[in-house]
């Protein structure tokens, strides 16, 4: 009883491994960071199916005035949001079968360039077809362990998504950390220069009332014998 315990043990654990894998196998998240040139506009396209959803998150990271026009359209072509000379957001749709395009403008801007960073988050993306329960026709006696496989599974799933989370959060942690430390860089570099400025000033000033003062005290008159 005990060897039919552990081989319904070992089983059960190879298939939830596997059914593990081909769950990680499809990464449904994606982010991309790239240097948006002045007075350009960038799209990207996005396929999606019927009742999925999309969720897009951006940051300007670097560039004046941290800001960039954001727009994303439907397959059909109508506008769903559009901010104007935004730093960052994030918007989410429920999909329909097509393209979805999504564009960073630039236009306005005339001389500076922007890094910009952007996620992509998919849910129920699923294949036609897929059947995520068949794997139940091939486990018997299931009833014998302490644990029930859908119990593992659940387990499996749930830290699967906590991951997922925590990836998410981590992305987006390293972007905010990336526009902060450029904002750190950009205000280290005006204070540099301001301070070169002053001091230059300074300098200039105290020459300037060390030859006035000197003038003052000069004897201009001239001695005739």
């Amino acid at each position: 009883m005990d060897v039919v315990r552990g081989l319904l043990c070992l089983f059960s654990v190879l298939v939830s491994e596997m059914f593990m894998v081909a769950a990680f196998s499809q990464s449904l998240d994606s982010d991309f960071t790239f240097t948006l040139p002045s007075g350009r506009k960038e799209c990207f396209f996005q396929t999606m199916k019927k009742d999925a959803s999309l969720e897009i998150e951006y940051q300007v990271l670097d560039g004046a005035g941290l800001d960039v026009d954001f727009s994303l359209s439907s397959p059909t072509g109508h506008v769903l949001y559009s901010d104007h000379r935004k730093s960052d957001g994030v918007h989410t749709v429920e999909t329909e079968d097509g393209d979805y395009m999504f564009c960073f403008d630039n236009s306005f801007s005339a001389v500076s360039e922007k890094i910009i960073f952007f996620e992509l988050i998919m849910d129920n993306m699923e294949q036609e077809g897929e059947e995520p329960e068949d794997w139940k026709e091939y486990i018997h006696g299931t009833d014998m362990l302490d644990m029930k496989l859908e119990d593992i599974m659940d387990t499996i799933n749930s830290v699967k998504a906590r991951l997922g989370k925590s990836l998410q959060i981590q992305t987006v942690l390293r972007a905010f950390e990336a526009r902060d430390r450029n904002i750190q860089e950009s205000n280290y570099n005006r204070v540099n220069m301001w301070s070169m400025t002053n001091m230059l000033v300074m300098v200039l000033v105290t020459g300037v009332q060390v030859y006035l003062i000197r003038s003052l005290f000069e004897d201009k008159r001239h001695t005739r014998t």
